[in-house]
């Protein structure tokens, strides 16, 4: 997504695009690896001046607040960013820390006995071993 689109894009889900918000939403839209605060903050300090934690931490409030973002609480200890907001699962490889998004069959709602219930938020988490790690 170009800048201009992720500022409209931005601007449309109420959220005022100024320039660091514009350039940590391109963060997780380009670079799509899940990350922590903590890794966005580490990749985006150089660029953009003035950014501080606290300003990361607070556009990704924002963000999962708008619904523009997810929050990934896929293991206990650490919290990642997806702007992938469609309903997809995530796999954390348990060797190189990688997380891989995947379809799934959205049936298999339906076959956990809620067809009457109204979903607003899920996560379909699975941990293993990537076919990566698994072939070293």
């Amino acid at each position: 997504m170009k800048e201009i689109k992720i500022k409209d894009y931005l601007f449309e889900h109420g959220i005022r695009p100024v320039n660091k918000r514009v350039k940590i939403m391109n963060y997780l839209v380009s670079k799509r690896n899940h990350p922590t605060a903590e890794m966005i903050y580490l990749e985006l300090v150089n660029e953009i001046a003035g950014l501080s934690k606290t300003t990361v931490y607070n556009t990704l409030n924002l963000f999962v607040q708008e619904e523009v973002v997810h929050a990934l609480n896929i293991e206990s200890n650490e919290l990642r960013y997806d702007a992938d907001i469609s309903q997809h699962g995530h796999f954390k490889c348990k060797e190189c820390g990688e997380v891989y998004d995947f379809s799934f069959n959205k049936d298999l709602i339906q076959d956990l006995r809620l067809k009457n219930f109204v979903l607003k938020d899920f996560q379909f988490s699975i941990n293993g071993i990537c076919s990566i790690c698994h072939q070293h």
